[in-house]
This record gives structure tokens, sequence and C-alpha cells, in this order.
């Protein structure tokens, strides 16, 4: 419930997933939400404040550029507030920017587009530094088979097969803006590999799990356990006997971009 007194304040932050269960909060395990909180309680020496993140992440998923909005009963200086939270936070998470916004400004509703990075490598096992970031293939893929596939995920499609237990009211037409696997030329280390590779793909929304699996089914295309044709059929939903279950690991993904509206924009 909203007060005429509230204070309302929209947080850029990143953050390193690998040792957290995703963005919410949840009993006995930690996240990113729970520390944010837990943080803002230690600052403000009070809990009368409350927190919505504009996209959840699962665990072990990284995001680059997230949001969070803040709701609270007193006034808080933006500068102060950013400075006081990275002074405290631990350092997997960082928080970029916080400005005001005013009490109409609906975080699930601002978030526009979507978009998503896959990193991965290909034919020889990676260095651990770089487990939290990037899922290494031992085995050689078709890189330009994988590129094929991903072309055809663009557009307006059922993706009913690439979610786990939609629930009736779940809607799994979706559309993607763009689609592609390019060389890794965004995110590098001296522990990486020489060579790697991202799947971008950018959208209004997608459903749990949905992103990963299309990784997964774009792994056994490369793979060659599927061939192209069975691929494409993955994107009919009428045919029910094929049934997909290749999730790929979460480590691999990270919420690159999230284009927002505001109307302090």
């Amino acid at each position: 419930m909203k007060y005429l007194n509230d204070h309302y304040y929209l947080i850029q932050l990143q953050y390193l997933g690998f040792r957290f269960h995703g963005w919410q909060k949840q009993p006995n395990v930690k996240t990113v939400q729970e520390y944010i909180e837990k943080t803002l309680r230690f600052i403000f020496k009070h809990q009368d404040f409350k927190t919505l993140g504009g996209s959840r992440t699962d665990a072990m998923v990284s995001a680059n550029d997230a949001y969070c909005h803040l709701i609270t009963k007193e006034f808080y200086d933006t500068n102060w507030l950013t400075k006081e939270l990275n002074k405290n936070l631990p350092r997997d998470i960082n928080i970029i920017n916080i400005k005001q916004v005013d009490a109409s400004f609906d975080m699930i509703g601002a978030v526009k587009i979507k978009e998503y990075h896959y990193l991965f490598s290909h034919g020889e096992r990676n260095h651990p530094f770089a487990a939290p970031m990037m899922v290494g293939k031992t085995n050689t893929l078709d890189i330009d088979l994988m590129q094929q596939g991903a072309k055809l995920f663009k557009g307006k499609h059922n993706f009913k097969k690439y979610t786990k237990k939609p629930n009736p009211n779940t809607v799994c037409e979706r559309e993607v803006f763009s689609s592609e696997i390019i060389k890794n030329d965004i995110y590098t280390a001296n522990f990486f590999p020489k060579e790697s590779y991202i799947y971008k793909v950018t959208g209004p929304g997608f459903m749990h799990y949905q992103v990963r699996m299309m990784m997964g089914s774009l792994f056994l295309l490369g793979s060659g356990e599927m061939n192209l044709e069975t691929f494409k059929k993955t994107l009919s939903h009428w045919d029910d006997e094929l049934v997909l279950n290749e999730i790929a690991p979460a480590s691999g993904l990270i919420l690159h971009k999230n284009t927002l509206h505001t109307q302090n924009q």
C-alpha cells in the first residue's frame, strides 16, 4: 500500500550471482534481495521500508544491469544512500545509481526490454576461475549450426516447450526481438579461454527457465544431439510428443541490460 508521505527510489545495481540463490528473498538461503534489505536495515536503523525487484533472476544467475524499487517513510539523499550501500554491501553486489521516482512509478511495468547474455566456450576445459560467469563445454560444438538455430527464435512463437510446468494462465506466446550467437568481446579476463561466445537474446519478457532452455536446445543442436528440423519443431506447440528437458547451467546467464521507461526520464 502506498501513502502520500512515502518516498520512492529506483536503485540500479549489478551483482555476481554465483553464491546467491537468485534475487527474491527465500527462507534459509542467501539471496540478493535479502542482502539489500539487510544492509538497508543497518544503515536506516529501522525496517520501515519495502523493496521490489524489476527482473527476478534464478540461483547463480548474474546481473549487469538490474533494478530495485525502494519505498520508505523517510527521505534520504540519493548520494548518501548510494555511498552507504556500497560501503556496507558484500563486494559481489554493486550499486550503480539511485534516483527518486514519483508515486505512480510501476517497477514491473517500467521494464520494456530485457537483454540476456549467455557466455560459453567449447573444445577445452576452462580455468576454474571462469566458472562463475562462463559455461565451458569440453566437446567441440558446431557454432555455425547453433547460429542458424539462434536466428529461428527471433519473432513471435509459442514457447510452451521452453518453460517448466506453466500454469493455465501462463502466456506462452512470446516475442523475441533479437537472437544471435556472437564471439565474446564484451567480457574479458586473463583466465578466460582465448575464444568464447555469447548468446544474445532480447525481448519484452521471458518465462521461467526460458532463456536457459533456449540455450539448452542450442547446445543440443551444436553437439549433434538434435538436428535443425527437430529444432524447428520445438517452436510448434501442437507437437506434444516432443518434450524438452535440457536446461543450460545457470552460471553462464547474465541479465545484461534492462531498458526502462519512467516518467522521470
